[in-house]
C-alpha cells in the first residue's frame, strides 16, 4: 500500500526501542490500514493518571520502558472498529517476523510471539477470547496495543 508515519507519529516514537521502531515503520510499509502512533513513551506520572481513570489496568506498562506502543486505525480522523485492527495486526506480525523481535498483541494477550503464531491476527485474538471464556474469564481486548517481549 505505502503508507507512511506522519511527523506527529514519528515524533511520538521518540524513546521508543529501537526493535519496536522498526517494527512500525516496516509495517507502515505494507499494513492494509493505514494507522498512526497516538502513543509510545509513557512517564510514570502519565501511567498512574491512566490506570486512575481506568483507561490502563497496571503500573507494570510496557510503555514505561519504551517497549510499547499504541495505534489507532487512521480513516476519517481515526477508527476504533475492532476489524481495522485486525489488519494492522497482520502488519506489525510481519514487521515482528522481518526485525526478529517478539511482539504481543493486545488483542491477544495469551500469544507472546505474534511472529511466530501460525494464522492471522484475527485468529490469534478469537484464540484468546476463547481461553479467557473457557476460564469463566472476560477477555480483555485492547487492539491498538502492541508490545515487545524479552
Amino acid at each position: 500500500m505505502g503508507y507512511k508515519l506522519s511527523k506527529r507519529s514519528l515524533s511520538r516514537l521518540d524513546g521508543v526501542d529501537e526493535k519496536m521502531v522498526a517494527v512500525v515503520k516496516y509495517a507502515i510499509g505494507v499494513t492494509k490500514q493505514d494507522f498512526s502512533v497516538i502513543c509510545g513513551l509513557r512517564t510514570i506520572d502519565e501511567q498512574r493518571a491512566l490506570v486512575a481513570k481506568g483507561a490502563s489496568q497496571t503500573m507494570k506498562s510496557k510503555h514505561i520502558d519504551g517497549n510499547a506502543v499504541d495505534l489507532m486505525a487512521y480513516c476519517d480522523g481515526g477508527r476504533w472498529e475492532l476489524n481495522l485492527y485486525d489488519e494492522i495486526a497482520d502488519a506489525m506480525k510481519e514487521g515482528a517476523e522481518a526485525v526478529g523481535v517478539k511482539l504481543r498483541w493486545g488483542a491477544a494477550w495469551t500469544v507472546n510471539d505474534l511472529g511466530a503464531w501460525e494464522g492471522s491476527a484475527e485468529d490469534a485474538m478469537n484464540s484468546y477470547i476463547d481461553i479467557r471464556r473457557s476460564q469463566g474469564r472476560r477477555p480483555f481486548i485492547d487492539a491498538p496495543h502492541f508490545e515487545t517481549m524479552f
